[in-house]
């Protein structure tokens, strides 16, 4: 029973946008993930890290990062010496009841109560480690403790009391991880429809559901290069989750395209034709480290856009890519350009100048020159439907099933229009949305359906600049005549 004057306040109409990371990086690879607690656990499933610090600790860290090795690590160095930059997703594929080979058995010196094993890829599960001197089996954590140095090679250290404390080598044999044997196919991945087990590429759905974060750009250094890859991760990028999209970085192999006038051809026999792809030629290098160039573009691309509040307006091409050169894949320099680099970008295909340093140079998706249609054809105008459309389904979702009543439609079109209202004329020209009654028959009403038209103008990249020169004789003349 109430008596008295009350008041209840009502929530505003007007929704909170939900503003995600517009590039969060998925990359697909494999790391050393020996030197982790649980390897078996990090096999096949997203691994979120908020720093590259963070990451290393979760996946291990190797500076062999070439094809065959751990190509996670090409993010990794990238996302933490090249562009600080984060959130980054994590997919390993090397499995380690699977990928890997035996460790002969042989004898390490115990110097200071400590043997190393020089080897990579120890797995530490697998060891037979035995005293030398009797050939007494020891056991981890009773007879010795075992931990990676920064060279991912494994230290055992005897323990006081332990029956290897007086041992002067030690006998050790088991298994190494081998990320050579990694084949395309565990990077594109399949799904059992008998255990629902997802593995490489199939991965990248359960980003949203586990971590509820929207992947931006789909990454696999080394691998994007093979055309299988390169084109299931675009197919991907078209759709995830059946309502995201993102963008598919791939790079051309370089071995096939050894000089720029290769491109052309390569692109299109590799079918990296997607608008939701971005392919890159050759690849970057740092000082003596070769990297896949989708890597280090991953990196630029996440930081150009953290820096400009999070929203993809701005096209990284021209921007500084922090690297001391492009190679082939066999460390070849290639000297490339503005004029060459252009001819590159002619065939949809972003690359490398040096103009006073590196620079990414490209503004264009895969789809052109095939397409013409804008917002297919520029990289930034494509990110920027991609990341509006990603946008607009996080920030009403909890309007979905609610009555479909003018206060539903006014909440829409008001809320969106203010939001997007904010980003211009900064971030593109402009934006509106409506409700139209001849878009919403009664028959759609009736099924529950509703729909808004809504219309955006991203800003395309100012990609030629020029200036029309002429000589101006009347001014010499006047200036002569003017002095006589």
């Amino acid at each position: 029973m109430k008596h008295g004057i009350f008041i209840q306040e009502e929530a505003t109409a007007l929704t909170v946008p939900i503003t995600g990371n517009s590039s969060v990086q998925v990359v697909i690879g494999a790391a050393p993930i020996n030197m982790a607690e649980n390897p078996a656990e990090l096999v096949n499933v997203p691994i979120l890290a908020n720093s590259a610090t963070e990451a290393k600790a979760a996946l291990g860290y190797s500076n062999k990062m070439a094809k065959g090795e751990y190509t996670l690590c090409q993010t990794m160095y990238a996302t933490s010496n090249l562009f600080v930059v984060s959130p980054v997703v994590y997919i390993n594929v090397l499995d380690p009841a699977k990928h890997k080979k035996s460790l002969a058995e042989s004898q390490y010196p115990v110097v200071n109560k400590q043997a190393t094993i020089n080897v990579e890829g120890v797995l530490r599960d697998s060891l037979t480690v035995k005293n030398s001197t009797g050939a007494v089996a020891l056991t981890e954590g009773t007879d010795y403790s075992a931990e990676f140095n920064e060279d991912g090679h494994l230290i055992l250290t005897m323990i006081a009391g332990g029956k290897g404390i007086s041992a002067t080598s030690l006998t050790v044999s088991g298994n190494v991880l081998d990320p050579s044997m990694i084949k395309k196919e565990d990077i594109i991945g399949a799904y059992n429809p008998s255990t629902g087990a997802e593995t490489g590429a199939e991965v990248i759905r359960q980003v949203y559901p586990k971590l509820g974060i929207v992947p931006g750009l789909l990454i696999a250094p080394e691998w994007s290069q093979e055309p299988e890859v390169g084109v299931a991760l675009a197919a991907k990028a078209a759709l995830l989750n059946g309502v995201f999209k993102a963008m598919a970085l791939v790079d051309l192999d370089t071995t096939k395209a050894t000089k720029y006038t290769d491109t052309k051809k390569v692109k299109e026999d590799s079918g990296f034709t997607s608008k939701f792809c971005y392919p890159l030629w050759p690849k970057a290098k740092v000082g003596d480290k070769v990297l896949s160039m989708s890597a280090v573009v991953g990196a630029l691309v996440a930081y150009t856009d953290a820096e400009n509040d999070d929203v993809p307006s701005i096209s990284p091409s021209n921007k500084m890519l922090g690297v001391t050169g492009v190679c082939l894949q066999d460390g070849t320099e290639v000297t490339i350009d503005q004029d060459q680099g252009s001819t590159v970008n002619s065939y949809g295909v972003a690359t490398a100048i040096n103009v006073n340093g590196w620079r990414l140079w490209g503004n264009y998706t895969g789809a052109y020159p095939s397409g013409t249609d804008a917002k297919d054809i520029w990289f930034p105008v494509r990110r920027m439907f991609n990341w509006h459309g990603n946008t607009f389904i996080q920030t009403y979702f909890s309007k979905v099933d609610n009555p479909m009543n003018h206060v539903l439609i006014e909440s829409v079109v008001d809320s969106e229009n203010i939001r997007c209202g904010a980003y211009a004329p900064d971030k593109w020209a402009g934006a509106s949305i409506e409700y139209r009654q001849s878009d919403n028959p009664t028959s759609d009403i009736l099924a529950g359906k509703m729909t808004f038209r809504q219309k955006i103008a991203p800003y395309t990249p100012a990609q030629e600049i020029e200036n029309i020169l002429s000589y101006d004789i009347e001014t010499l003349t006047n200036v002569l005549q003017g002095g006589e």
